[in-house]
């Protein structure tokens, strides 16, 4: 009887201490294992400064969604304006150009366009008259941009209704008028163009190709891009894991939603395969979620609107992909985290908004797996780096996702190397540090790179920066992931820093 007892208090303080292992790693009693990943960028989610050409062949390349244009008036040598940034009519009286005076296009083929405003309202016709108000892109108008000539920035503007603007006064912009000649400077059909901001991402090389063609060129990119010798490579130099950013739309493949085109599932199929033979971990990244979590191209926002969050139907639409994903890939033994979004932006993406996604989307990976870890990002724009950490301390296997760069900010611009050597040792250090408790969740660094605004430096100078980096970062308790592993900017690609000795792990 005494052994019978004795043995049940040995078997009660097993279950008590597998517990509290638990309890404190957050959901695997061992955490000696950390990632050490590469991103695997631009590849199913695309961004243009990653690899340019991809765009190249696009016909009017110069006009894809979410350009901004900006046109000044040859007659008033003003700028055209939504008044109030729309709602209302449009001007032509501004000296300088801004936010008011910018204009997102939206393609609707190399030769059509829309025309949305600062305030989000489309430009449309009052009679003759030019107005931006409404919120409908349908019910809005269409508009042509001639161009003088190929090289030309003076242009006219033809609206649907077969008349070009002109600018009348600095107050009245119209369209109504039919016959157009020359191009002289006392013409007020006339505008110089300005290109203030482009935007290169999957919905803008999806329909800029077009139906027809855009299916080829995704497709030939997948397929090229990253190979099964990346793994290899990945998995022979040091590395355990890849972080593979993905698509809202590819949990609708083979037919995705327009403009998107279907295929990028099967490569990320491909990548498990890989990834199992070679023995790397997958942690997959929701890096654009519908309607754009962060407005940028990197989460094909269309024009830099960000409507992510809103409503109850986007996190709706956005814990299915993440239940769709987790379920397709549950049985892999690569499977190892899954990160519910990349980036959300403050204020627009409200904490409200994220912790009911970040609690309704670790329910949709629980619902597959109860050992992978579920990545909650940090806002990009909020200063409080542990305004997750209510939420995520009562979850088991929640890990909490960093991004610390040394290129975007003020801060860095005129330090030197040593400077910004010191600065990942010190303020990186202490960033790191704030964010690590002993019973919080496990931090991630999700992106980081040996990159910086340091002119001149040496080559030398480049692995001193991306050892500090390492030193610091390798101390995150679920790891790190380099951003990215292949990118026409040397540095930025861990792939050619690694083959050309600037960094080794």
């Amino acid at each position: 009887m005494k052994n019978c007892i004795n043995l049940k208090i040995w078997f009660l303080n097993l279950i008590i201490m597998l517990f509290v292992m638990l309890s404190t790693t957050h959901g695997r009693p061992n955490q000696k294992f950390r990632l050490k990943a590469v991103n695997l960028g631009g590849w199913l989610v695309t961004e243009g400064w990653i690899k340019p050409s991809l765009f190249d062949a696009i016909p009017s390349k110069d006009f894809l969604d979410g350009t901004g244009l900006q046109f000044k008036s040859v007659t008033t040598k003003k700028y055209l304006c939504a008044e109030s940034g729309g709602g209302t009519i449009l001007v032509a009286n501004r000296s300088s150009a801004s936010g008011w005076e910018t204009f997102k296009l939206w393609r609707i083929n190399k030769e059509t366009f829309r025309f949305r405003v600062f305030n989000k309202q489309f430009v449309g016709l009052d009679g003759y008259n030019v107005v931006a108000v409404s919120n409908s892109s349908i019910d809005s108008e269409t508009f042509h941009i001639v161009k003088e000539n190929d090289n030309s920035t003076r242009v006219r503007i033809k609206a649907s209704n077969g008349y070009f603007l002109q600018v009348k006064t600095e107050e009245v912009v119209t369209a109504d008028v039919s016959l157009v000649n020359e191009w002289r400077n006392d013409d007020p059909t006339i505008f110089v163009m300005t290109i203030s901001d482009r935007m290169q991402g999957e919905f803008q090389i999806t329909n800029g190709y077009g139906l027809k063609k855009a299916p080829q060129i995704m497709k030939e990119h997948w397929s090229t891009f990253i190979v099964e010798d990346d793994f290899k490579f990945i998995a022979r130099n040091g590395l355990n894991a890849v972080r593979i950013p993905v698509g809202w739309w590819i949990a609708s493949d083979p037919t995705p939603p327009w403009p998107y085109v279907g295929g990028s599932l099967h490569a990320l199929d491909n990548a498990f395969l890989w990834a199992e033979k070679y023995g790397l971990k997958v942690m997959i990244d929701l890096h654009a979620a519908p309607d754009s979590q962060n407005g940028y191209e990197h989460s094909s926002s269309r024009d830099g609107a960000q409507e992510w969050g809103k409503t109850d139907e986007s996190i709706k639409q956005t814990v299915q992909v993440i239940d769709f994903l987790t379920a397709r890939y549950a049985k892999s033994p690569s499977l190892y985290a899954v990160e519910l979004l990349n980036e959300p932006r403050s204020p627009d993406a409200t904490l409200e908004s994220l912790n009911k996604y970040y609690k309704d989307g670790y329910e949709a990976v629980r619902k597959h797996s109860s050992t992978v870890f579920v990545v909650f990002s940090n806002r990009l724009g909020s200063s409080m780096p542990r305004e997750f950490f209510p939420l995520a301390n009562g979850l088991m296997g929640s890990v909490i996702d960093v991004h610390y760069y040394s290129i975007f900010g003020d801060e860095f611009t005129n330090m030197s190397v040593q400077q910004n050597i010191d600065y990942i040792y010190n303020n990186r250090s202490s960033d790191l540090n704030f964010v690590t408790t002993s019973n919080g969740p496990l931090i991630f660094v999700g992106e980081w790179v040996a990159e910086w605004q340091v002119k001149g430096a040496i080559k030398n100078d480049y692995k001193r920066f991306g050892k500090a980096q390492l030193d610091v970062y390798g101390r995150a308790t679920f790891g790190y992931a380099y951003w990215a592993f292949k990118n026409v900017n040397k540095h930025w690609s861990l792939e050619w820093m690694m083959k050309n000795g600037y960094i080794k792990f």
